[in-house]
């Protein structure tokens, strides 16, 4: 029987990269809590430790601008218990799914040598990913992601929904860990949970 995994992240792409993540090792993904920001996820994540006593569990954050994976983790949450991966992607999960170059460059419709080779070093990758789409041939993927001239947002209408397509078909995880130490280290840690080397108290 396959392992079950609950998770919880910070907003809509991050649920169908973890989904993808869990897919990928094997196991089944449980219910997905998306906490529609970081901060609310802070605040819920003892509640998620004190879960993950008696089940299996996923915690991804950004890392954003917040200074070192490991003092982000130590400063949320110093006792994670034994059935939680709590996994922090560096900058961000966009950088994960930039770790994929030849694959992102033919969805976006841009060359690969356009594709930061360490993306893991890119501050703001959300940015960098408008920005290549920006520089793509297809007018379907300017026009979604993309934000109009004179706009407020920093991302077009469809991102999320072209991010979503293309994390959830295309992206490949084994590949992007290649390029990614911190979704190399998250793949290995749900590897492990989903084998039983970590797991809730019976």
């Amino acid at each position: 029987m396959r392992a079950r995994i609950c998770a919880a992240v910070e907003g809509k792409t991050d649920k169908v990269v973890v989904e993808r993540l869990i897919a990928h090792v094997g196991a089944e993904a449980g219910p997905v809590y998306v906490a529609e920001g970081k901060p609310n996820l802070k605040k819920r994540i003892a509640g998620y430790n004190q879960a993950a006593q008696h089940s299996l569990w996923l915690v991804l954050v950004d890392l954003d601008r917040d200074g070192c994976a490991p003092s982000l983790r130590d400063a949320w949450l110093p006792e994670p218990s034994s059935g939680l991966c709590f996994r922090v992607a560096v900058h961000a999960v966009e950088a994960w799914l930039m770790a994929d170059a030849e694959t992102l460059a033919g969805f976006l419709g841009v060359a690969r040598s356009n594709i930061p080779v360490n993306p893991e070093s890119v501050p703001d990758p959300k940015a960098v990913l408008v920005e290549l789409a920006a520089g793509s041939h297809r007018r379907d993927i300017r026009e979604d992601m993309v934000p109009q001239p004179g706009s407020s947002r920093r991302v077009g209408p469809a991102y999320t929904s072209r991010i979503i397509e293309y994390a959830g078909k295309h992206w490949h995880p084994d590949t992007a860990a290649l390029q990614a130490t911190s979704l190399e280290r998250a793949i290995r840690c749900l590897r492990r949970l989903a084998a039983g080397a970590l797991s809730p108290t019976p």
